[in-house]
């Protein structure tokens, strides 16, 4: 019998795109399909959290940025 799931099409980087699938790996319970290098279909159901523990990852693995004053930009 075939069974139907509700899916969302998300577009992003490919960086982001192993990012999501490194999350989905652990329980395999995001990702319905891997279109190709930009493109996943996304359980529709776990989007929000999808994005919450996307956001959680990158505030681990991306440093923030700090307000230099002092910066060259600033030299004519």
């Amino acid at each position: 019998m075939v069974r139907a799931i509700k899916g969302t099409l998300v577009e992003c980087d490919p960086s982001i795109k192993s990012i999501i699938i490194s999350i989905d790996k652990e329980d395999n319970e995001y990702i319905i399909e891997d279109l190709d290098e930009s493109h996943l279909v996304v359980k529709d159901n776990m989007v929000a959290k999808l994005k919450t523990e996307l956001d959680k990852r990158l505030k681990e693995n991306v440093p923030e940025v700090e307000d230099d004053s002092d910066s060259d930009r600033d030299v004519k």
